[in-house]
């Protein structure tokens, strides 16, 4: 494609497509800067150029956001299934810069890993399916027609992918995205599902004006102490949510159940993440309580005077507060059911009020689905190992979008627990972008197995 300057510690990096994962990366395409706007766009245009590159077509689509990506690569001999890519040129903030030890719009590569901000999420990881099907296409053996849709917002949580999906009429016979990994290395997984997630935001108001505590204290309604009753009605115990807050799990499946015993040890993703466990047994039920179940979490409280020390009888406080559905749970039930729990456990005189800021379903993928299965076989060959199937605690909302149309997705990834997304100092195991680039291709291949 075009030129690309490589950092000096990359020198001995040789791989042809090292230039050009470094000019993606070089753009600082952060959607949640609006200042940024302009260089989002210019990473938009580049994988669009890039598929006309590789001989086919595509377009920049503007939207009330930041724009989508649409384009075809057709296969290369006659009728053939067709495979949507989906994927992300929009990247987290890199700040705090200081914490970088090298430019984060720089790729570069020290001993066995590759740095860049947007490198495993998820310009680079989009790159190894573009660059797979592109390397096909050069040969004559694309055997699927590659269908693009793609955005950059994602970090921002724009739905006009979404939306963009929701009014499609062509559809496709499976779809690929590679924006997750393992948590192993070396064994890949496959998100069969996905969580979702509402939003809201709680204020509670208990009179006109904060009070003095030591006149009223004691006597009048306390904001905070009102606040935290309130709350206290949607927690959970034992790592179980009250019972209308669980309505409608899909419960995991045995190979699913079976797949976490190949995961690293709760114990260990708690030690690694600085954590302590919420009670006893929620190690022991990591992947249970993190995939397959909602969770409720107040994200932020606020009220009174947390820093300063003042004698006050705070009169308002609030909160942000988010639940993530398990699969199978349908959103407006269970916001609803969210609201009125809060409802019902505000203390008299107190005035709640419950504000849903977003929302996005839940994902599940059947695990039987002949695409799942020739993704699979596809690791494989490539990997050694077949693919784990396992549900992803994270919310993706374009995993439903594509659901709801029929189409199986496979959702996968490789980053690693090492990767560092969305911190300082991003990385990818080098090794991995080679290695992700064939198994893009054998992906194609195997999926041109589809009954359609």
């Amino acid at each position: 494609m075009r030129d690309a300057g490589r950092s000096v510690d990359s020198a001995a990096v040789a791989e042809p497509w090292f230039d050009e994962v470094s000019e993606l990366l070089r753009i600082p395409s952060v959607s949640a800067d609006p200042e940024r706007a302009g260089d989002v766009t210019q990473a938009a245009e580049w994988l669009a150029a890039f598929v006309r590159d590789a001989g086919g077509d595509a377009e920049v689509v503007p939207t009330a956001t930041h724009p989508l990506i649409v384009g075809d690569l057709r296969a290369s001999n006659g009728e053939a299934p067709t495979v949507l890519v989906y994927g992300h040129v929009d990247v987290q903030p890199a700040d705090p810069l200081e914490l970088w030890e090298s430019d984060p719009f720089t790729l570069e590569q020290r001993d066995d890993w590759l740095y860049g901000r947007g490198v495993v999420d998820d310009k680079g990881q989009l790159y190894m399916l573009a660059k797979g099907a592109a390397e096909l296409a050069a040969a004559g053996e694309l055997p699927v027609n590659v269908r693009f849709a793609c955005d950059s917002e994602e970090e921002t949580g724009g739905h006009q992918i979404v939306d963009f999906l929701v009014a499609d009429e062509r559809g496709a016979d499976a779809a690929i995205i590679f924006d997750s990994g393992m948590t192993t290395h070396g064994v890949p997984e496959f998100a069969v599902a996905t969580r979702g997630l509402v939003y809201f935001h709680v204020t509670l108001r208990t009179g006109e004006r904060d009070l003095h505590s030591g006149l009223f204290g004691g006597a009048a309604l306390n904001a905070v102490h009102a606040l935290m009753q309130t709350l206290a009605a949607v927690r959970a115990t034992n790592g179980r949510l009250p019972e209308p807050l669980r309505a409608g799990i899909a419960p995991p499946t045995d190979e699913e159940r079976a797949a976490w015993g190949e995961l690293v040890p709760g114990t260990q993703m708690l030690a690694d993440g600085g954590a302590q466990p919420d009670a006893e047994g929620a190690a022991d039920e990591f992947y249970l309580r993190t995939t397959a179940e909602p969770a409720l979490d107040v994200n932020g409280i606020s009220g009174g005077s947390p820093v300063l020390q003042k004698t006050v009888l705070p009169v308002f406080a609030e909160a942000n507060v988010s639940i993530r559905l398990a699969p199978g749970q349908d959103v407006e039930t269970i916001a609803a059911a969210v609201e009125r729990l809060l409802h019902e456990a505000a203390p008299d005189g107190a005035e709640l009020e419950v504000k849903r800021l977003s929302a996005a379903a839940a994902g599940l993928v059947a695990p039987d689905a002949q695409a799942v299965q020739l993704a699979q076989d596809a690791f494989e060959r490539t990997m050694g190992r077949r693919p784990l199937l396992v549900r992803s605690g994270g919310t993706l909302p374009i995993v439903p979008a594509l659901v709801d149309k029929g189409i199986a997705t496979i959702v996968t990834g490789f980053g690693t627990p090492e990767s560092n997304i969305h911190s300082p100092n991003e990385r990818l195991l080098a090794e991995y972008m080679p290695l992700g680039i064939e198994t893009a291709k054998e992906l194609f291949r195997s999926l041109a197995a589809l009954d359609v």
